[in-house]
């Protein structure tokens, strides 16, 4: 995985960044750039290597183009923002030359995404089950009694009691970590390859966070799922990820294995993350709740 080649100071990895060698590539991202209605550029040739089953993080500060990237990728930019320039492959397909609509057939089926406030992509006037099982119609083509059945499996396999309970449940009767839990299950209903968590956890609690992570970690290896996983907090990429990418002001400016990147960073803003963290990251946070 390369960096930005707009950055005079980023640095490349000093192994193979993908980290796995001969490991085949499920999402591949070439001199990526996204401007915003004004023309200004916001992302600036982006290169990224997703290998098939990998982990790999996004980090960075707000504003540094992780997001941005990801929903370029998901074809999910926000109104005046567009992709103009680059190239987004997904398994031999050339996501930027298809229509929208084909886009969005990908989406779901092959590529999925789940983002940080769960309850605001869910409909508060429906019952949780009822969108679930809405969604196994449409983009696995479920009857509505097949449906109902596969959406009730699905909720027990992401770690919710009762499920026929939650199933006939509100958005708003559910706790943030629940409505994370059923919107991965949406995420997944119709078998994608590529999973992109953007901040999935950032509102959750320190316990509730920990169990989205093992869940998530539990479908990369039963599933075979890819993950992307977007974060500003290191302690989640360096739980989750084998590689991770180091995002500042729309390019890369270092990546490599996740472990060697922490460990042994090679640029000055890698540092400061680092050293930012150890500060105010949430393993000090543990820490000096223990002492207390």
């Amino acid at each position: 995985m390369s960096v930005s080649p707009d950055s005079a100071t980023a640095v490349r990895p000093a192994s193979d960044a993908a980290g796995e060698p001969g490991r085949e590539t499920l999402l591949s991202v070439r001199g990526l750039r996204v401007s915003v209605a004004d023309g200004s550029e916001v992302v600036h040739g982006v290169d990224l290597d997703i290998p098939r089953g990998s982990a790999v993080g996004l980090v960075g500060e707000s504003g540094s183009g992780k997001t941005l990237t990801c929903r370029a990728v998901l074809g999910l930019l926000p109104a005046g923002v567009q992709v103009t320039g680059g190239e987004i492959n997904l398994r031999g397909v050339e996501l930027t030359a298809l229509p929208a609509a084909g886009r969005a057939r990908l989406r779901g089926t092959d590529l999925a995404a789940v983002f940080q406030d769960p309850a605001s992509y869910l409909n508060p006037s429906i019952t949780v089950g009822a969108q679930l099982a809405e969604v196994l119609r449409v983009k696995v083509g479920l009857a509505r009694r097949a449906a109902r059945s596969r959406a009730v499996e699905l909720l027990h396999a992401m770690g919710l009691r009762r499920p026929e309970h939650v199933y006939s449940q509100y958005p708003f009767e559910l706790s943030g970590g629940m409505l994370q839990r059923v919107l991965i299950a949406m995420s997944i209903t119709a078998g994608p390859e590529l999973l992109i968590a953007d901040e999935a956890t950032t509102a959750l609690d320190v316990t509730v966070q920990a169990e989205v992570l093992e869940l998530l970690s539990e479908l990369r290896r039963d599933r075979g799922l890819t993950l992307i996983v977007v974060s500003h907090d290191l302690a989640v990429i360096s739980q989750m990820c084998d590689t991770v990418h180091v995002f500042r002001d729309g390019g890369i400016v270092e990546a490599g294995p996740t472990r060697q990147v922490l460990r042994a960073p090679r640029h000055p803003y890698t540092r400061e993350l680092i050293e930012n963290h150890e500060r105010f990251g949430i393993d000090r946070a543990r820490e000096q709740r223990s002492r207390r």
